[in-house]
């Protein structure tokens, strides 16, 4: 965590005990009219100055021509006026030595232009003058904490008090947000619009919303990230040691530069996967759209935490009641197996014609008494981690009366309870009577498994053990850094081919094959013998970037005079596939036994720094697209997730009677990278394809490799 914004300096922003409004305005319907009259009418606990040159008194409250010319102390100044005149507010925030500032004007870099120099001057002054500010460019800030009932903010309403904090980089659509979650009876802690943030940025909020105590949970819509290896450390300190859930709507694609996208990683490593890679490294469980950030919010702010992935589905109709089944098995959750014991009490408060099987089915016919029983029995059954209660409108449903005896039914368990009361205007007072009573409800059974999965997702998350960093002590780390800067030798970029990549390679322990080079037929008959075995022969060019693609590669050669007639045919090859092409030899390496292909490799993000990439190898990667991956370096924990992440897993876990492959070498080569590309930046892009992955315990194989060096 940053020293530069410690939790407590943010105290001025979000628990001032003044507020100056610089642009406070007398005409209603105004930015400047709308915060004023927000503080002064949501009973802010403090005062509060307004500040207008032009105006005497503003909602009755005595005006002030700026801020030096207030009497009293402010804590945090909170300014709409017109952009060309910020920095002069500024100038009078440091002389009135106010601690905070919260600037609502645009008019900076979202504008281009002068703004972007505008907006630098403004971090520039306030960042000297230690002045934290939000903005410019914002909604404002609220704090519904009843000791400070601030509210900053030019939305239509004040929310809620509850225990949910929202941080979004849009003002736009946290007015949208407000009057969506009012709705659903869902109340904030802290409800933050940062803007462009030239000063506090989603870190710093984070940070302080770490150690904040009326939240418990943490919502937020980003279009960027300020510091992605900041971002991370951060996060993990949140959720890893507070155990606080993180939603994230992260939308918005930033472009990928000018990317030499001659590797697979390089082609496949866009904007959105380093985003991806991040979240998940952080803790923090990623959306997709705004419904879905508050349906898991409505359950973490109101329900336990599962303590498994066993569901119980109570409902009043058969085809709900599969479609949740469907939703459970698509999402990762389990049916729960329920007990004999149980299956006889439900048998006892059921009708005959009742399932006894999960899902319980109730029948139509289903009124309150029935659906309470029936939840109890099923939530005190051990085999049972969490539940699902569905109500479809019909002719003798009791909806308001059944609304109501939910929350006594799962009274005193320690579960998570989701309702699915399906419609809309009918089942409208059954649906306020749950969520007033805190339990959470969703229209369409999915939507309720969704968000039951991402609970059980979240726990299994929290509870990963192994956070540790591989250590190796076997790298020769001063050799590697003497063969980049050869292999550069003055030039700004290079590639090296899979010869040159070896002696790199093997400076980290990675699994290399025995090989040699030929510059002739008669050389290439040589090292073949010599090997005695079955070889495979591959063009050494930087011209050729697809080596198979252009008849570069040749397997399974056998001795000199096969290799001979294969060292001329590659380059017959080559010379049609790629005129001109200047081919440095004929790289000869011993065939890997058999085993799984799959491609490891490693890009660097101009923002986050690299990135390692991994999936099923070979040349469909780039259509098949089967891969993952995550910012180096990274824990053992987590290279371990990535190879286990891939659609394809199963392929390497044993399918069909094959045996399982050698995971371990898997996760050990990853993590080898990881400390390359780390330690030496040169490395601009990094293609193992294919590594051959042998049998559990039989290790694996380099069989080819690129690698792109770049000046950084």
């Amino acid at each position: 965590m940053s020293e530069s914004f410690l939790p407590s300096r943010l105290d001025a922003i979000f628990k001032p005990s003044s507020i100056a409004v610089v642009g406070a305005s007398t005409r209603r319907g105004t930015v400047g009219n709308d915060i004023f009259r927000n503080l002064l009418f949501n009973e802010f606990h403090g005062s509060v100055y307004p500040i207008n040159p032009k105006a005497d008194n503003v909602l009755g409250v005595h005006c002030y021509p700026d801020l030096v010319s207030i009497q009293g102390h402010v804590d945090l100044a909170v300014v709409i006026i017109p952009s060309s005149g910020i920095l002069e507010v500024v100038d009078q925030a440091i002389a009135k030595k106010v601690k905070a500032m919260v600037v609502i004007s645009a008019g900076f870099k979202e504008v281009g232009g002068k703004g972007v120099e505008l907006e630098q001057q403004l971090r520039e002054k306030v960042r000297a003058a230690g002045i934290p500010l939000v903005g410019p460019n914002c909604l404002g800030v609220i704090n519904t904490d009843p000791s400070v009932k601030m509210n900053a903010a030019f939305g239509r309403k004040m929310p809620a008090p509850g225990n949910l904090a929202f941080v979004s980089q849009s003002g736009a659509l946290c007015t949208s947000v407000l009057d969506y979650a009012e709705e659903r009876h869902m109340g904030f802690s802290k409800f933050i619009s940062f803007g462009n943030k030239a000063d506090v940025n989603e870190i710093d909020l984070l940070a302080y919303l770490a150690k904040d105590p009326t939240t418990d949970v943490i919502a937020m819509y980003l279009e960027d990230i300020s510091d992605g290896r900041r971002f991370i450390e951060t996060v993990r300190e949140i959720f890893w040691e507070t155990h606080k859930p993180m939603l994230c709507l992260k939308s918005g694609r930033t472009p990928e530069g000018a990317k030499a996208v001659s590797s697979h990683t390089g082609s496949l490593a866009g904007s959105d996967s380093v985003y991806d890679a991040l979240l998940i490294q952080s803790g923090v469980q990623r959306v997709d759209t705004i419904a879905e950030l508050f349906d898991s919010a409505a359950l973490y702010c109101t329900q336990p935490l599962p303590r498994g992935r066993r569901v119980a589905i109570v409902t009043n109709a058969g085809g709900p009641g599969i479609m949740a089944t469907d939703s459970a098995v698509r999402f990762g959750l389990e049916l729960a197996e329920l007990s004999e014991s149980t299956k006889e009490k439900l048998k006892a408060s059921l009708p005959s014609t009742a399932s006894l099987r999960n899902p319980i089915d109730v029948i139509g016919d289903a009124r309150a008494d029935r659906y309470r029983s029936a939840v109890r029995t099923v939530l005190e059954d051990d085999n049972v981690d969490m539940g699902m209660v569905i109500l479809t409108p019909q002719s003798m449903t009791d909806i308001e009366e059944t609304a109501a005896v939910v929350p006594d039914a799962v009274h005193g368990i320690k579960k998570p309870v989701v309702c699915a009361f399906m419609g809309a205007r009918d089942v409208a007072q059954g649906v306020d009577i749950l969520r007033h009573a805190g339990i959470p409800n969703y229209p369409f059974p999915e939507d309720a498994v969704r968000s039951l999965a991402a609970a059980e997702r979240l726990v299994t998350l929290s509870e990963i053990p192994r956070r540790e960093m591989q250590v190796f002590h076997d790298l020769d780390v001063e050799k590697a850094k003497k063969l980049i800067a050869e292999s550069l030798d003055g030039q700004e970029s290079r590639y090296l081919t899979q010869a040159e990549c070896r002696p790199l390679l093997a400076c980290y322990g990675l699994p290399l094959l025995k090989s040699g080079v030929a510059t002739s037929p008669e050389e290439a008959s040589q090292i073949a013998e010599s090997f005695g075995v079955p070889v495979v022969m591959k063009v050494m060019s930087a011209d050729v970037v697809h080596k198979f693609d252009a008849g570069g590669v040749l397997l399974n050669i056998q001795g000199a005079q096969e290799a001979a007639a294969a060292y001329n045919k590659i380059l017959s090859n080559v010379a049609k596939a790629v005129p001109g092409a200047n081919v440095q030899g004929i790289l000869i390496e011993e065939m890997a036994r058999k085993g799984v292909e799959v491609i490891l490799g490693a890009s660097r993000d101009a923002r986050f720094g690299p990135l390692m990439m991994f999936g099923l190898g070979g040349t469909l990667v780039e259509i098949l697209k089967d891969v993952s991956f995550r910012l180096a370096p990274m824990w053992k924990i987590s290279a371990e997730l990535m190879v286990r992440q891939i659609r394809a897993f199963k392929l390497l876990d044993g399918f069909r009677g094959s045996p399982p492959s050698d995971i371990g070498a898997i996760v050990d080569t990853l993590l080898r990278l990881s400390e390359l590309v780390c330690n030496h930046p040169e490395v601009s892009e990094l293609d193992i394809n294919p590594l051959i992955v042998h049998a559990q315990g039989k290790g694996c194989s380099v069989a080819d490799s690129r690698i792109m060096l770049r000046r950084p």
